[in-house]
């Protein structure tokens, strides 16, 4: 388990606004990601998949897990332009859904990173990754599908919070962001492990970098 987040294969974070955040948008927040909600949707994969009990706070993050189950067990490769596809899919649908929950105002890109980052390190299949275990990740993975459960529906509450806050004061709380973004962070480490299948190490049950 790592002792900090330069010591585990998956980093999330996103920019503390340095300004105030605009109230109309907030409000108008669900209306107005409409358009990009549509362009990922067409996404193949889109609906079906996702972040295992995040589902009151997040979005789903298309990825193509099943072939690369199979190729990691009979070949024991994972294709440099599979690990890109799903990262770069992944960093995308993460900046609609920090525009959802209200985090930043600007509109997501379906390219430039703007002020979301994820970083996952590309493994190397041959010496970073056990062959069999792909198998059984998303079973190794049930005690954090809990946790998230619970840590979802906490999430909820913070970001009905928080959207009052900005449409009050203009101002996230930070407390309740960084909190967000945790939450959020523990289930893109959880998603790296169990379907990207990109580190063989258990994500660590914590919020924190």
């Amino acid at each position: 388990m790592a002792s900090n987040q330069s010591d585990y294969p998956v980093q999330f974070s996103v920019d503390y606004p340095d300004r105030p955040l605009n109230r109309l948008t907030t409000l108008v927040r669900l209306i107005m990601v409409i358009p990009i909600l549509i362009v990922a949707a067409l996404i193949p994969g889109f609906v079906n998949s996702g972040q295992a009990g995040t589902d009151q706070v997040s979005i789903s993050i298309p990825l193509v897990w099943l072939p690369l189950v199979l190729i990691l067990v009979f070949r024991h490769k994972y294709p440099r332009w599979w690990f890109d596809w799903n990262l770069e899919l992944s960093r995308f649908v993460y900046r609609i859904e920090v525009y959802v929950l209200a985090l930043r105002d600007e509109y997501p890109s379906t390219d430039d990173h703007q002020a979301v980052h994820l970083d996952i390190d590309y493994p190397d299949a041959q010496t970073d990754l056990n062959r069999w275990l792909p198998l059984v990740k998303w079973l190794l993975a049930i005690p954090h599908y809990i946790v998230l459960a619970i840590l979802g529906i906490l999430a909820f509450v913070a970001v009905v919070l928080g959207w009052i806050m900005v449409v009050i004061t203009a101002q996230y709380p930070r407390a309740l962001f960084d909190f967000i973004v945790g939450v959020i962070r523990y289930g893109a480490r959880v998603q790296a492990y169990a379907f990207m299948l990109t580190t063989d190490r258990y994500p660590p049950f914590r919020l924190d970098p």
